[in-house]
């Protein structure tokens, strides 16, 4: 195993890369390559405050965005598997260290303006397998998350495989996602379930103000994510990737479901 402590450009002769023109930084950075052809890609606007990324096979990439607005800073475990894929969109913003795994060639896409709180696990494995014992059959299969945009995530929130969140939504304190979850709703318990639709929320804190006061202040809605919720937008089946032979990100693209797609081809660099 190599292990980087350092974010600046690299390669080596296993084909493992870090594309990075930012500034180099060593506080907090532990980078692990166990396999060979992997791709790390961060923005150099990229707001890094902590990071542990662990390549554990071969063929992964993982590309984080840019910070261009005032946020918490990315605290980031992350850990990416044979022929998987994390993207993490921009403006993102972790209050603690969010854990996020992708392996078995599955992709875990993370939209543009996302709000994580702390202790926060977005994981499409269980890391060890379930079976049937009367079939042998493995029950728990690796697959694919995504998460839209401006979607809030509280404190000791875990979202499993399988699972769509739509753009404006909220996840509530300690909730576990396993179902999907549609757009500008709250959603809470475990199993998590829409308790509120037809939401917005926005991020200036409630901390500092004054008893009714009014809400929101002048310049602080973001009316791109003010919508009715919509639920017919939602797969009604989850996300479901397996992994296969082949690699490079344009076959992994041909697997994913339609939102899937559309949410990794925004987030994707142009060529």
């Amino acid at each position: 195993m190599l292990q980087l402590h350092k974010l600046e450009r690299y390669k080596d002769d296993q084909g493992n890369e870090i594309v990075y023109d930012g500034e180099i930084r060593e506080d907090k950075i532990d980078i692990r390559f166990k396999g060979s052809n992997n791709t790390l890609v961060i923005s150099p606007e990229a707001d890094i405050r902590d990071l542990l990324i662990t390549f554990t096979g071969n063929d992964g990439k993982i590309e984080i965005g840019p910070t261009t607005k005032k946020r918490a800073g990315l605290r980031f475990e992350l850990r990416c598997g044979h022929e998987s894929r994390i993207w993490i969109g921009e403006n993102v913003g972790c209050a603690g260290r969010t854990f996020i795994s992708a392996v078995e060639g599955v992709s875990v896409t993370i939209g543009d303006d996302v709000m994580f709180a702390k202790n926060i696990e977005v994981r499409g494995d269980d890391t060890h397998p379930i079976f049937d014992v009367r079939t042998e059959k493995r029950m728990n299969p690796s697959q694919s998350i995504v998460v839209g945009e401006h979607v809030w995530i509280a404190k000791h929130a875990v979202v499993m495989g399988g699972v769509t969140i739509g753009n404006g939504s909220v996840i509530g304190f300690r909730s576990i996602v396993t179902s999907n979850i549609p757009n500008n709703v709250v959603a809470v318990g475990a199993p998590a379930r829409v308790v509120r639709k037809n939401i917005a929320w926005e991020r200036p804190e409630v901390v500092p103000r004054r008893p009714n006061e009014q809400y929101p202040r002048k310049g602080e809605k973001s009316p791109k994510y003010w919508n009715l919720t919509d639920e017919s937008a939602v797969p009604e089946k989850p996300v479901v990737v397996r992994q296969q032979s082949g690699t490079g990100a344009r076959r992994l693209a041909r697997r994913l479901p339609a939102p899937v797609k559309r949410a990794v081809r925004k987030l994707m660099p142009s060529r």
